[in-house]
């Protein structure tokens, strides 16, 4: 069986999926960031359709997008969006965490850019971090503030690993092991 493609169509692409966006509710306080964008892919003319899209009636016509090379292996020039162009901008100065979207008619919005490889948890803390209204934190500092947060789940996951495979032996407060002679009991204890 012998398969044809046709390269030369209509350029339509696969179906795309909606957009996982978190925008922070229209308020007078003015932020850091307008709320987080968690992507599926690092691949920006697959993701930026969506994004648009999802922001066509809440923001208006977006028309140009900044981001930094950092976190994107390729950076086109434009994105075909919905019979429309989308023009992309990079800047090394700018937040590796943060794309910027510009409109003509409405203004400039900073999203935080979860990376796509964080998982659901992480993903849900720090869209919500991101749409808190007047929120002085920027971008750097959510990522920041989530890997230690990170680091902290699973310093926890391990030591309840650790404590399951020991058969739940006794820990000091220093992280040693404690023999069962050493931890007092509750007789000795409320006399």
């Amino acid at each position: 069986m012998t398969t044809t493609l046709d390269r030369a169509g209509d350029g339509a692409r696969a179906p795309t999926r909606p957009a996982r966006l978190s925008l922070t509710r229209n308020s007078m306080l003015a932020g850091q960031l307008d709320g987080a964008w968690w992507p599926y892919s690092r691949d920006l003319e697959a993701e930026l359709p969506a994004l648009a899209a999802a922001l066509d009636e809440p923001w208006g016509r977006i028309t140009r997008v900044s981001v930094n090379p950092a976190r994107w292996p390729v950076i086109p020039h434009t994105v075909p969006v919905g019979g429309r162009t989308v023009h992309v901008g990079w800047f090394n100065e700018q937040d590796p965490d943060k794309l910027i979207l510009l409109s003509y008619t409405v203004g400039r919005w900073d999203l935080l850019v979860v990376p796509p490889e964080t998982g659901p948890a992480a993903a849900a803390r720090l869209m919500a971090s991101a749409a808190v209204p007047g929120s002085v934190l920027t971008a750097g500092v959510l990522m920041a503030n989530e890997s230690v947060i990170g680091r902290g789940v699973r310093d926890a996951r391990r030591r309840e690993a650790s404590w399951e495979s020991e058969g739940g032996a006794c820990m000091s407060p220093f992280g040693n092991r404690m023999d069962r002679k050493a931890v007092p009991s509750p007789s000795s204890t409320w006399r």
